[in-house]
């Protein structure tokens, strides 16, 4: 019978690796077909798993997400499941906070101001966000500050809350909806007529349009 050409496309690499030694391009030493990496097949440049493992950890170390094949002249990168037997937990951990801060860096973000908490968030809404809720913790805070939610005070207004009378204050300003002269800063309520507020407190009358 002849032989079934089946196994042979199995071993896109070749029966060569399951049975000849070969050089590490790294530290130029002979090594066992078992101990060479494999990039699930994305490329096929002869590195030994040991050097791989250091390499991967000196690029780590330098704070690289996707690193590169050693091969000067490759285009591919490591895959990190692939990669993940050779290295130590808490190295493969570091690498994909990496990975995961690297895919990050073109969303707005902010952190929960709890202390037992610090959970990243982001800004998955367009626009300025500022009232959000930690998804880890749950606790309400200010995206912009970074603070407790500081209900019916602005940014900057928040340092100004000294006490449970200025909390619920503030709680009642968001509950009705009120809004602050920006000449005087008192609250004014809407109930009904134009959206033009003049502000009779100020030395010069200010005109203001009502947010709705």
């Amino acid at each position: 019978m002849g032989n079934s050409p089946g196994k042979a496309l199995e071993n896109p690499q070749g029966e060569e690796d399951d049975e000849s030694s070969f050089t590490c391009e790294i530290c130029i030493e002979p090594t066992l077909p078992s101990k060479k990496f494999k990039n699930a097949n994305i490329c096929r440049h002869a590195f030994c798993q040991d050097c791989i493992a250091k390499y991967i950890e000196v690029k780590v170390q330098d704070n690289t997400a996707k690193i590169d094949c050693p091969e000067p002249s490759c285009q591919f990168y490591l895959d990190p499941l692939i990669c993940r037997p050779m290295v130590s937990p808490d190295l493969f951990s570091s690498w994909c906070d990496l990975l995961c801060e690297s895919s990050l860096l073109g969303s707005e973000r902010s952190y929960c101001p709890n202390r037992n908490c610090m959970a990243l968030v982001l800004n998955e809404c367009r626009g300025n966000v500022k009232k959000s809720k930690c998804p880890n913790c749950k606790q309400l805070f200010c995206f912009q500050c970074q603070t407790v939610w500081h209900a019916g005070y602005q940014c900057e207004e928040s340092e100004q809350i000294r006490d449970r009378n200025d909390v619920l204050f503030g709680q009642l300003v968001e509950r009705k909806k009120w809004t602050r002269c920006p000449a005087c800063g008192q609250c004014i309520e809407r109930l009904v007529g134009c959206s033009l507020v003049k502000c009779s407190d100020a030395f010069e009358l200010t005109s203001w349009s009502w947010d709705p």
